[in-house]
């Protein structure tokens, strides 16, 4: 199913949970306008909440100075959805393995990983300084409402 229009939204916002909350929002009101079913919805949500919280919390480490910024576009074929924070950088290769039998109980280290998996395609780039993640979902590989 393709986006039902082209939208872009842009966000600068504080390092803080309620900017997650309002990434978060954001993602699921994009991602019901593009005509996507509520699983497929609450997927792209949880991805982008988990970005948002790992760009507020490891990447800006909750500084009050450090802002972080969201972009949400339908380009009628993709869903992109980009979030960036001014920390120190992400190197996603250095991430433990959350699958691997050490990291199987402990209790954070599967964000990026949630993320890959709901998301049709995942990117980072370094920004010196911050770390720029982008989440793509093929808007074709959306199951049509009903």
């Amino acid at each position: 199913m393709k986006g039902k229009e082209e939208t872009r939204i842009t966000y600068t916002l504080a390092s803080s949970l309620d900017s997650v909350d309002k990434v978060e929002q954001t993602a699921e009101q994009m991602a019901r306008q593009a005509g996507i079913d509520d699983d497929e919805t609450f997927r792209i949500s949880m991805a982008v909440r988990e970005a948002a919280v790992n760009a507020v919390l490891h990447g800006n480490a909750y500084d009050p100075d450090k802002r972080i910024t969201a972009s949400f576009e339908n380009t009628g074929a993709d869903l992109i959805i980009r979030i960036t924070d001014q920390g120190v950088g992400l190197d996603p290769a250095t991430l433990p393995d959350p699958l691997a039998p050490e990291n199987l109980l402990r209790g954070s280290g599967r964000g990026i990983f949630l993320i890959r998996s709901f998301m049709d395609e995942v990117h980072f780039r370094q920004l010196h300084p911050g770390t720029e993640l982008t989440l793509i979902k093929h808007l074709g590989t959306a199951k049509p409402t009903l």
